[in-house]
């Protein structure tokens, strides 16, 4: 097997510049230095220590929805154009959509582990972040389970938007009419976290986006492969 040129240095379309790709790293590496030499403990935390996690957690979860969005955007753009692109798009940030929702899940547990005694305690947002998880599975199977590429193109795209119309609710709307164990008032307010925590989780924000970016570039470039291979076995 060759290996994918993420540089562009074999003349095809970099993934990234490779500047870039530094940058990304080097940024990455100050959020998580940044997170545990300056931020200081967390005042009004059962263990104010660990509760710098929420600099990894809230950025997983935002980025999560960023990708079902853009996700969401790319299976419209299949619907209307009926793009193979769009598609490979759209299945590609969905899927990091998913990964990026087991790590907001898999750092909430650890927060709610340490702060509450216990890893699951269905909360809502706890509850609303499973239920996602299993609307966007379904999409996956949904895919896995239609043969022939234009069919499961078409059928997944109409899953995909309706599935967003759906996350909103369950990320934003629902676990706000309820009430739970999850702190409010953490970015304003007389309980807001300190200046610090604010500025590395807007930085950890920017840099979980840029690595959203360039994974999502690496994904449409491996689908692009796999698709070209395919077309040479059929000729």
């Amino acid at each position: 097997m060759g290996r994918l040129d993420t540089s562009g240095a074999s003349g095809e379309r970099a993934i990234m510049p490779v500047p870039l790709q530094i940058g990304l790293g080097a940024w990455i590496t100050g959020v998580i230095l940044a997170a545990f030499l300056w931020v200081p403990p967390a005042a009004g935390f059962a263990a104010p220590e660990a509760a710098r996690i929420v600099v990894f957690h809230v950025p997983c979860a935002m980025v999560a929805v960023v990708a079902y969005l853009v996700s969401t955007a790319y299976a419209i753009a299949y619907l209307a154009r009926r793009s193979a692109s769009s598609d490979a798009k759209s299945a590609a940030s969905a899927g990091l959509g998913f990964l990026f929702t087991v790590l907001a899940t898999v750092t909430g547990m650890v927060f709610a582990q340490v702060q509450w005694g216990s890893a699951w305690n269905w909360d809502p947002r706890e509850t609303s972040i499973l239920m996602l998880m299993i609307v966007y599975a379904a999409y996956f199977a949904l895919r896995g389970a239609i043969p022939g590429s234009v069919a499961r193109a078409r059928i997944s795209a109409s899953y995909n938007v309706l599935a967003c119309l759906v996350m909103p609710y369950l990320v934003f709307v629902m676990p706000r009419l309820m009430g739970g164990l999850h702190p409010t008032g953490t970015l304003s307010g007389p309980g807001a976290l300190s200046t610090e925590y604010r500025v590395v989780l807007a930085c950890a924000m920017l840099g979980f986006v840029w690595l959203y970016v360039w994974m999502l570039r690496i994904q449409v470039r491996l689908a692009e492969c796999e698709a070209a291979r395919g077309r040479k076995k059929s000729v």
